[in-house]
């Protein structure tokens, strides 16, 4: 699965980041909880910007 998550962070970051919106659609979407696509980010040098609900 790790791949997978990694692969959809892939196709949405822009200048190293992802919305926190779009970090919590590709959990959804993958059924994942939203630790393993932050998690997943970390390990991509991915930042997550514009937090919502502080879940990242």
């Amino acid at each position: 699965m790790n791949k997978e998550i990694e692969k959809a962070l892939q196709n949405y970051v822009s200048d190293g980041k992802i919305t926190c919106a779009i970090a919590r659609k590709i959990a959804e979407d993958l059924k994942v909880p939203y630790k393993e696509v932050g998690e997943a980010a970390n390990r991509l040098g991915i930042r997550i910007k514009d937090c919502q609900l502080g879940c990242f």
